[in-house]
């Protein structure tokens, strides 16, 4: 073997192996990201008997935030695929802002349970029920609501609130202000905030009209 070609081979694993360096040490450097679920569509949809015709328009995404840990979590959201988009932008707008949020678990962790659910301080998209009190499909049945972090953002009604173990208070991390820039996101993609409706104040909700 020439001397050239020797040098040559020398200075190729030279480079490889900095080349390697450098990758574990990016690796390293990326942050852990904490999985709080991993369901499939169809384990995300099991236990509840949902019309064909509204289980075709849903779909499945992954979401990244930071928890009250400060740490990046994975969670998932059951939702139409109509606001597929807009969830998954305003997921991003949260991570970058670090907004808080607890956990976000499809609601069949909770066996379908809205109270259990939001008592557990999850947040959640679908689930198919009706508006509390009253006979009518909520649009969480649709997949076009979500509550976000349902302890620090309960719902007020008079002198009731849920969850129970909810309180409304602008100063606690996590807590979804008037005119913060998270209800501003939501808005300009044409959803409503819970916390601007005049019977009742429900903090941790937002939908958007079909």
């Amino acid at each position: 073997m020439s001397l050239k070609l020797q040098t040559y081979i020398k200075i190729v694993l030279i480079l490889v192996s900095l080349y390697n360096l450098s990758y574990a040490q990016q690796i390293k450097n990326e942050p852990e990201i904490i999985v709080d679920c991993n369901y499939t569509f169809e384990e995300a949809v099991t236990g509840i008997e949902i019309p064909k015709s509204i289980l075709k328009q849903l779909t499945i995404i992954d979401v990244e935030y930071y928890s009250f840990d400060d740490k990046i979590h994975k969670g998932q959201l059951v939702v139409n695929k109509k606001a597929a988009n807009d969830l998954k932008e305003i997921f991003s707008f949260i991570k970058s802002s670090k907004f808080p949020i607890e956990k976000v678990i499809p609601v069949v962790k909770y066996k379908w349970s809205d109270t259990v659910s939001m008592r557990e301080n999850n947040t959640t998209s679908f689930n198919y029920r009706n508006v509390k009190g009253y006979r009518v499909l909520s649009a969480h049945s649709y997949g076009m609501a979500i509550d976000i972090n349902p302890v620090q953002n309960p719902h007020v009604k008079r002198n009731i609130i849920e969850p129970a173990n909810g309180k409304y208070d602008i100063k606690k991390r996590g807590t979804i202000l008037r005119d913060s820039k998270l209800v501003q996101e939501f808005v300009k993609r044409g959803w409503q905030w819970g916390g601007r409706w005049r019977s009742s104040k429900d903090y941790q909700h937002f939908e958007k009209k079909n």
